[in-house]
């Protein structure tokens, strides 16, 4: 699927009006599904327990705090890219302590052509994000196949006395005879189906 096809959903946590106002008009709605705004952090917590976001743009200040804390909280799920705008002479502090938490900061005040860079890179980030959650996952169940074929030599082993390298083996043939995964056949082997 190309970036062309896919579509975001942002949270905008923002006590400025004109601000969302603006920012409105920045968004091509193509890109963005969903835009959702809140008018504090507690509000910005509450819209993030009920869904989930691609993206997470603070507004800071904020009515409840500066926003930089909240940034770096909500960063900490791995498929989330948040954004932190802050007034220009506030930016290098705010970096300091978002940009190691991988919180990316912004200076306003921003031009449209400022704010369509932004959202280019905060998809790039969010492909990126997208592309290492599918490695790891598959890391995950590569893992998991281990400790099952694992699990299935042992039980050869103890029950039919194989050797690790005889136990190994068996489990590979198994697989290969019955056109499945290594990790399907040890499942069978461990199930007694194929003893």
């Amino acid at each position: 699927m190309g970036l062309e096809e896919r579509a975001y959903s942002m949270l905008v946590i923002s006590g400025g009006e004109t601000f969302n106002r603006a920012l409105e008009a920045f968004m091509p709605s193509a890109l963005l599904s969903h835009t959702q705004f809140a008018g504090s952090i507690s509000e910005g917590r509450r819209a993030l327990n009920e869904r989930d976001f691609d993206f997470v743009l603070v507004n800071s200040p904020l009515p409840d705090g500066t926003g930089v804390g909240f940034a770096i909280d909500v960063s900490a799920a791995p498929e989330r890219v948040v954004v932190l705008m802050v007034k220009a002479e506030l930016h290098g502090g705010a970096y300091q302590k978002a940009a190691p938490h991988g919180v990316f900061t912004l200076q306003k005040p921003l031009s449209r052509p400022g704010m369509d860079q932004a959202l280019r890179w905060m998809v790039s980030a969010r492909e990126k994000l997208r592309q290492v959650g599918k490695k790891s996952l598959s890391l995950e169940e590569k893992m998991a196949e281990i400790r099952l074929v694992n699990r299935a030599k042992w039980l050869l082993i103890e029950s039919c006395g194989m050797d690790e390298p005889q136990a190994h083996r068996y489990i590979e043939k198994l697989a290969m005879d019955r056109g499945v995964t290594k990790g399907r056949a040890a499942q069978r082997v461990l199930e007694g189906e194929l003893m």
